[in-house]
């Protein structure tokens, strides 16, 4: 986890000096080297702002808002013997009033992740496989996955609403700009991360509770309706996203789900 800690922390930092050279480089062509030094620092200010406030926006873009311990006391006691269990601070947590069942985690480190959940999955799953869901998710807060998530995801959807300037020029912003959002991701985005994190939570809950969980989430998109933008794939525990859309499948970075199954159900017997 250490070892897994300090790539994702490399990640972020190679991720910024991408931007601030990408920056840099617009602004020796507009205004030689003071153009180049002004883009360069107004870059790494607004990464320095994602890193500082990006949770909070896609928490807000998102809909969640702050859970009281009134109404689901168990919840804040289950997710608390998690992060004991898992040795890590408890998060915050927050609530998505939404029937599509969903989680996942947003934050800058352990101590200051945010664990949101919405009515949807706190109705569909059992306790166990409530708790197992909880414990996948706080296994990428343990290895700082919360981090390159947060900070992908806020990059790729600031870069994909850019696109919403409507006419022609909609249709030529998301040619040019998905793929750039999609490879930036793709660059601090690993599917092993989600194997990781499984991994880790099979080894505190039921592996069987992880797979039946994974397996009701997957298909609740075929029951419920879910909206929202393709570039928040990475944060959900299974996607929830039609990978037969050309720019959601751009988007994809988790491993297939039989596959994650199939290891939760070989690691039960072992």
């Amino acid at each position: 986890m250490r070892g897994a800690a300090a790539r994702n922390i490399l990640k972020v930092w190679i991720l910024a000096a991408i931007l601030a050279a990408a920056f840099a480089g617009v602004g020796w062509l507009l205004a030689d080297e003071r153009g180049a030094a002004l883009f360069a620092f107004a870059s790494l200010l607004g990464a320095a702002g994602a890193y500082a406030v990006g949770d909070r926006a896609l928490l807000g873009m998102l809909g969640a808002r702050p859970f009281a311990l009134a109404e689901d006391p168990l919840l804040r006691s289950t997710v608390d013997t998690v992060a004991a269990r898992l040795g890590v601070s408890p998060p915050k947590l927050q609530l998505i009033d939404d029937g599509f069942p969903r989680a996942f985690v947003v934050g800058r480190n352990p101590r200051s992740a945010t664990l949101a959940l919405s009515s949807g999955l706190l109705t569909a799953l059992t306790a166990g496989e409530l708790e197992a869901v909880i414990a996948h998710e706080l296994a990428h807060v343990r290895a700082r996955d919360v981090l390159t998530q947060t900070q992908a995801v806020l990059l790729a959807t600031t870069l994909l609403e850019l696109t919403r300037v409507g006419g022609f020029l909609t249709r030529f912003l998301i040619t040019v700009l998905a793929p750039v959002a999609a490879a930036f991701m793709h660059l601090v985005l690993s599917p092993r991360r989600e194997l990781a994190a499984d991994a880790a939570a099979a080894g505190l809950v039921d592996p069987h509770d992880l797979a039946d969980a994974l397996l009701r989430l997957d298909r609740a998109a075929e029951l419920v309706e879910f909206h929202a933008s393709p570039t928040t794939e990475p944060l959900y525990t299974v996607s929830p996203f039609d990978h037969g859309d050309r720019v959601s499948r751009m988007f994809a970075t988790h491993p297939p789900l039989a596959d994650r199954v199939a290891r939760l159900r070989v690691a039960s017997e072992m």
